[in-house]
């Protein structure tokens, strides 16, 4: 459910920035369903990738197989990503918090002595700040959705309204948060994390239970559109590639 909601964010030629896990799996969903133009963008320097497999890693040879060009990270960053040249950024989190800041770097104790170090920042910070919009697809619980994040590895909206344009960032930041529950959405007064949609079979009390910070409910609550089969089939074979499938 997360990777077709997912891969239903994007839009047929949008050039998106891709990161690895299920933001590969639903940008390549989408670039065989609803989206051929589909422009997938690597950190490893692949423009216009299409992989006819789910790629192990952003430096997956079958990505420069029949990318558009392949150029070096820099230039990625320098000529692509900073200038605004990328319409949806996908980024995963181990922390969220309510104004969508993400951490992928610490969780408890000090930077030096945490409890968890985690895998860091790699270029997620960048994409969070010069995409035109990002997309953040994690699984939910108190555990992930916290209050405050415990480091900031890549800028949500900070604390509130005006974070963003006092430090310059380019992008919109993230304006949608999908997970195994439900879709949130920031309101635009306030850059809080809102409840907008819940999946098949879910409840608002399910998403509050989840959810580590008193949650914002939008007025009207929509259910997401369960998978159709066309996307289900397309989704078990592009799965299947990882295991070596034909």
């Amino acid at each position: 459910m997360m990777t077709v909601a997912a891969a239903r964010r994007l839009r047929d030629g949008a050039v998106c920035f891709v990161g690895v896990g299920l933001p590969s799996t639903a940008a390549n969903l989408a670039r065989r369903t609803h989206a051929p133009t589909l422009v997938l963008v690597y950190e490893s320097g692949c423009l216009g990738a299409k992989p006819d497999r789910l790629p192990l890693s952003i430096g997956d040879g079958v990505l420069a197989e029949h990318a558009d060009a392949v150029i070096s990270v820099p230039e990625v960053f320098n000529y692509w990503l900073q200038p605004g040249r990328v319409d949806v950024g996908f980024l995963g989190a181990a922390q969220l918090d309510r104004y969508a800041n993400i951490n992928t770097t610490v969780i408890g104790g000090s930077y030096d002595s945490p409890k968890v170090r985690l895998p860091g920042a790699g270029g997620a910070p960048e994409i969070a700040a010069s995409c035109r919009e990002v997309v953040v697809v994690l699984r939910q619980s108190p555990r992930s959705f916290v209050d405050r994040v415990d480091f900031v590895t890549s800028v949500g909206f900070g604390d509130g309204p005006g974070y963003r344009e006092r430090l310059g960032l380019r992008g919109a930041g993230p304006r949608t948060v999908i997970t195994d529950l439900g879709v949130l959405e920031p309101r635009d007064t306030t850059c809080e994390l809102t409840l907008t949609q819940v999946h098949p079979g879910v409840t608002v009390d399910d998403v509050r239970a989840a959810t580590g910070w008193e949650l914002s409910v939008a007025p009207n609550v929509t259910t997401t559109e369960p998978p159709t089969e066309h996307e289900l089939a397309t989704l078990r074979a592009l799965e299947a590639t990882l295991n070596g499938a034909p």
